[in-house]
Formats: C-alpha cells, structure tokens, sequence
C-alpha cells in the first residue's frame, strides 16, 4: 500500500531533523583524536587522512609496547633499541602535523620511517626478531592513499615488499646486539606477531566502521531523496522518476483542474508578524492535502495564497471530475471553520475547469512537476472571476457532473483573455450532504504530523 502523504512529510521531517543513524559512533574526545591536524575540507581526502592517523597511533602504541617490554631486559645492551622505539613513538605522534602540508604528506612520511627503521632495527636484532613482520602490513597503505592514487599506493607497496624480501635474504638472523641470546629474540618475536594482529584488526575495524557510516550516510540521502520526490509530485510520477525515466510529458485528455484563493489574504496579512501568517497558510494548506489524500486528488502547487489541484492524471476524466468536485465542497468547508487572520476572517473563492492539458516534469536544479493548456487557464479564470465562498465552475465540467452534483446556473460572463462564457455555482452532492465520515480527517488547527 502506498504510504500516505502524511506519512510521507513525517518520515521526511525526522530525517531531516533527527539525529543520523550513522553506524559506529567514536565518543567525542576519539574523534577529535582521529581527527587532529585535519584542515581539508574535502571529504575523501579527509576520511584517507583520518586512517592515517590511525596508523600513526597503532604504530606508536606498537613501538611503545616494544619500549616498555625490553626495557627491562638488558638497558646497557639494548640502548639503541630503546632509542629507536622512543624516537618512532614520537614521529608516529607527531604525524599528523604534516597533513596541512599536502593530502599524503604525512602518509608518505609515515610509511618512508617505519620502512626504513624497520630495515635498520631487523638488522641490529636478527631476523628471529620477527621485527620484518610489520612489513607485512604495507596493503593498509591503500587506505591511506585511496584507490584514486593507486599508482602512488602501489610505488610504496613495492618499496615495502622490497624491504621485506631484501630483510629475508640478507639480513643477519642473530643480529648486532644480544647475539645468541634466544630468549630475548623469543621475547620480540611473540610480541610482534601480538602487535601485528592487534594493528591489522585496528585498521580493518576502522575501515569497515567509516565505510559502513559512509554507506548508512548515502543510504539516508536516499531515502531523504525519495521521501522528497513523494511529496512534491504524484506518487506515480514520483515512481517513474525512481524507474529511471527521463523524460516525462504526458498528454491528459480530461484533467479536472482546481484554483483556490483567500480573498483580500495581502491586505489581512499586510501588518501580521511572518510567524503568524506562515502558522496560518501552514495549517490551511496541510488541511486541503489532507483532503486531496481523502479524495483521490493531486496538489500541484501553492502560489502565495492560491492553491492548485488537479484530479483526472491517469485519464479516468468522471472519476477525476467527481473527486475534484468533492474536494472543494470539503475545501470551502474546511475554510469555513478557520480561525480568523488577525482580525479578519477570510472567504476561499474556487474555480474549476476540466479539460485536455499537458503534463510534466521540468527544471534540472530544482525539478517541479507541473501542467499546462487549456484546462488549467480556464480554470485560473472560474477562480478569479467567481464569487467569495462559492465554487464556480465551466459548462464543461458541468456537463460531465451534472448527474453526481447539485448546481446553480450563474450565467454568462466575460472571461479576460477568453470571452463570454456560460458558467455555475457547484452547491451540493446530488445525494444530499456528505457524511461527516467522508470529510477532512484534518481540520484547520488539527495539523497532521509532519
């Protein structure tokens, strides 16, 4: 079942409104932390940024761990080790303040020391040290260059498998320091491979969790896209929109057209605050789309303080002409039980006219869904030139009401741009007054949510 109109604007205001349901979300201090050195506005490069900051922390805390542990072992031996540890920890922290200087500055920065340190500590403790094993981790630096500057990745790639298979072939297995001593090799080796594990399932965590925020994001612009084509055209033309049309202009034989104005709306409106005068056109045009939902119709737009509706799009013309005819009995009757404007209270003066239009979709920015011809200008003219608080309508229509509706015969009248025109007052069903069942769900001061 197609959602209603209601439900449509409801869904769309808390989507605009509402908090985003954006995946993982990082407490504040994370995401600053994530984020720290950042001044791009680019997105992408942004997000490739961020992952390297990531990296840049993993690998500080990796070469913090190695610190901390050996540090206890032997300090005389082993005093190099440790100043290669410290002096990594603190370029690792100090990465991110090389971003405002290009969009890879501080990945290539990164990825240039841990591979050249990594090559100099492998060689001062062996190759039972495992230490090369980080080189394994050289394919996350794809995240930090982003698959647009793969060539750039992939120069950095074979640089680290490079390393790691020169390390393997010629580099010393005891190394400088500490030779013989297994237990401490044994020490490296384990932690190593912890640390490596622990790296490789930070990053993946962290790039499964901004690829899946940036695809909850995409996926609620979509939605948001849909729940906004609903709401500004017909919901047929709105699917065949979403079907891939391009280009939509239909020919309606007998479209039934509806024009409704508040008279003297300017000069109620003329000293009332903008709140005041938004709050009342907002309650009355959510009633009449109420009442178009109620009746089959289609609104098509409001300008200032007119109102157009049609009914009749998918060529059902009767059907089309009765359910507009419907919609502005319960229109004036709606307007009726409103609330003055300031200090007056205003009459709705209607105008219908059935006949063959043109109907599409235009503009490319901001596309709108309109309809021109005959119909719709004749229908303009019953509005402007009928009576406050009475319908009126063409011979035309009429006719092809005449059995459904009770009617008053105006006469004829000049029509500017027309000529003299046989015209009527559209006063009741034939059957008598509607049920108070089949009326506006909504009445004015009664808003449905949205």
């Amino acid at each position: 079942m197609r959602a209603t109109e209601q439900d449509v604007m409801a869904r769309l205001g808390d989507l605009i409104r509402g908090e985003p349901n954006c995946g993982v979300q990082f407490s504040p201090w994370l995401h600053r932390l994530i984020s720290r050195g950042i001044i791009t506005t680019d997105p992408l490069v942004a997000a490739r940024q961020r992952f390297t900051n990531v990296a840049a922390y993993a690998a500080a805390a990796a070469c913090t761990s190695h610190f901390v542990v050996t540090l206890f072992y032997s300090f005389r031996d082993l005093t190099v080790v440790y100043a290669y540890f410290a002096f990594m920890t603190l370029v690792a922290l100090s990465v991110h303040r090389l971003h405002r200087f290009g969009p890879n500055t501080a990945a290539i920065t990164l990825v240039s020391f841990i591979i050249v340190s990594d090559l100099l500590m492998v060689w001062i403790l062996g190759l039972h040290s495992d230490l090369q094993l980080y080189l394994v981790l050289a394919g996350a630096t794809l995240f930090m260059f982003g698959i647009e500057q793969w060539r750039l990745f992939l120069v950095w790639f074979v640089f680290s498998s490079a390393a790691l298979i020169f390390l393997v072939l010629f580099a010393p297995e005891q190394g400088l320091v500490l030779v013989g001593d297994a237990r401490f090799r044994q020490i490296l080796s384990s932690q190593t491979m912890i640390n490596t594990i622990a790296i490789n399932a930070v990053m993946i965590f962290y790039a499964l969790a901004a690829l899946g925020r940036k695809e909850l994001e995409l996926e609620q612009q979509h939605i948001r896209l849909e729940a906004l084509v609903e709401t500004v055209m017909p919901a047929s033309i709105a699917a065949r929109l979403k079907s891939g049309e391009e280009r939509i202009a239909d020919r309606i034989e007998n479209l039934s057209v509806l024009f409704a104005d508040l008279v003297d709306f300017t000069g109620a409106a003329h000293d009332l605050p903008p709140g005041d005068v938004v709050d009342y056109l907002d309650s009355l045009v959510c009633s009449f789309d109420t009442l178009c939902e109620t009746y089959g119709a289609e609104r098509i737009k409001t300008i200032g303080d007119s109102y157009m509706a049609v009914s009749g799009l998918r060529g059902d013309g009767i059907a089309g002409a009765i359910a507009i005819a419907r919609l502005a009995l319960a229109m004036l009757e709606t307007s009726g039980e409103c609330p003055p404007l300031g200090y007056r209270r205003l009459t709705l003066r209607i105008g219908i006219h059935c006949g063959p239009a043109t109907a599409g979709v235009i503009g490319r920015r901001r596309i709108a869904y309109d309809v021109w011809g005959d119909a719709v200008n004749i229908a303009s003219r019953m509005e402007s030139h009928g009576v406050p608080g009475r319908i009126q309508l063409s011979e035309a229509f009429h006719s092809l009401t005449e059995s459904r509706f009770i009617f008053e015969e105006r006469g004829t009248i000049d029509l500017k741009g027309i000529g003299a025109s046989r015209t009527f007052f559209l006063v009741a069903l034939r059957e008598g007054k509607w049920l108070a069942g089949q009326q506006a769900a909504c009445h004015f001061g009664h808003r449905p949510a949205h």
